[in-house]
């Protein structure tokens, strides 16, 4: 006979969830997901089924389908290891908990909302063993390298790192504060959340629900001596002004933007009010970035590309143009093993759009206010090249995909 568990069964939920083959389920799939380095688990409601999903390399991929009843059950466990409470499925709750797979502790946050069909369940894996924030691992080549690494040897200003949710700027911001951490600089960060907790910065993680946001954490951080500021993001007029603000009284400041591309971030500050002498003023460089899938260390074979395909993308203009950057010249492709889990892909690498924002672009900024201007005048720049160009140098040299970078950027 089917029973429905519905809010008023709390007793029934929490008995469920202590039963073995739940326990073990939960432990199975958290280690296969860390097997795979998948970045999040979905646990989904459908029509009739409930899948479990990984995401594995920013893209999602079927594991398994389970029924009603172990869904019911697999939820309220992960509820109670979260400390969330079980009865409640109207509302939309957060939580987290620790587990250790082998040697490696692996930080969880989950996440549940209600839909029609039932709570949709995701667990973010955050790897504690794995991390290295080490700017030149990131993908980022040489000439970017330099330029990035100038910026943020000056003692003031703002570098803005802009890209959609999921694009890797949290690991290149960290990476940039990894590079300033010293015990001569006071570093204090403001984020939402917290990502990770790193030795010797200070770090804020905001709260709206009391009045802790991101412009009135600013306002007192500004009172506690920092050199270097890091704003998680910039939402809104307020905070985007005390940010411009702070770098123009010697500070150095990071954060992020929500923009197609990089030169799109001196625009979207114009439409936030704020006005274009202070852009100029405080912006230092701004970065644009993604991430794309690398090939499959284990499966990678080299493979061939027409030349129609080598000439509407114009790789060989860019082997020419940028050949001094290029480790090494060749296509390469997985065919799908079980390490990659049959995708073809293992691991991933950030491209970049890198620019300092010098004279002539400011000039231009304030004179014509014209997004072509400042991109006409960038494709002059001998270091500059699009997201999509920096992509397709990881092509030539048999790092990714075409396809992989046409996905992204």
């Amino acid at each position: 006979e089917f029973v429905s568990l519905e809010a008023e069964d709390p007793e029934k939920l929490k008995d469920m969830a202590l039963e073995v083959p739940v326990i073990r389920y939960l432990n199975d799939i958290i280690t296969r997901a860390v097997e795979l380095n998948a970045s999040d688990i979905h646990i989904e409601p459908q029509e009739k089924r409930f899948m479990v999903r990984f995401r594995i390399d920013g893209v999602l991929h079927e594991m398994d389908e389970i029924d009603e009843g172990f869904y019911l059950a697999l939820t309220s466990r992960i509820k109670l290891l979260s400390g969330l409470d079980i009865a409640e499925k109207r509302l939309p709750q957060d939580g987290k908990f620790s587990v250790r797979i082998g040697s490696s502790p692996i930080d969880i946050r989950t996440s549940t909302i209600p839909t029609v069909k039932g709570e949709d369940v995701v667990i973010r894996l955050l790897y504690r063993g794995k991390l290295s924030f080490e700017l030149d691992k990131l993908g980022i080549k040489k000439d970017h390298y330099d330029i990035l690494v100038d910026l943020i040897k000056r003692p003031y200003g703002m570098i803005l790192v802009t890209g959609p949710t999921g694009s890797g700027k949290t690991t290149t911001l960290y990476s940039v504060l990894s590079m300033l951490n010293s015990k001569e600089d006071k570093i204090i960060t403001v984020e939402d959340p917290v990502e990770y907790q790193i030795e010797g910065l200070n770090q804020i993680q905001i709260k709206p629900e009391i009045g802790l946001t991101f412009a009135s954490a600013l306002r007192s951080i500004l009172r506690h001596d920092p050199d270097i500021i890091m704003v998680g993001e910039i939402r809104d007029k307020e905070t985007a002004e005390i940010s411009i603000q702070s770098a123009l009284t010697g500070h150095l400041v990071f954060s992020t933007l929500h923009t197609n591309d990089a030169p799109s971030s001196l625009f979207r500050l114009l439409d936030m009010d704020i006005e274009d002498y202070l852009i100029n003023a405080s912006i230092l460089g701004i970065v644009a970035q993604r991430i794309v899938r690398t090939n499959c260390p284990y499966c990678s074979e080299e493979t061939h590309i027409e030349d129609e395909v080598i000439k509407k993308f114009k790789l060989d203009v860019l082997a020419d143009k940028f050949s001094h950057l290029l480790e090494k010249k060749q296509f390469m492709r997985g065919r799908g093993c079980e390490k990659c889990a049959g995708t073809g892909y293992r691991g991933r690498i950030a491209i970049y759009e890198i620019f300092e924002y010098s004279e002539d672009l400011k000039e231009a900024f304030v004179r014509q206010k014209s997004l072509d201007s400042i991109k006409a005048l960038l494709e002059k720049k001998p270091y500059y090249r699009t997201l999509r160009e920096d992509g397709f140098l990881k092509v030539l040299e048999g790092k990714t995909t075409i396809e992989e970078v046409l996905r992204i950027a």
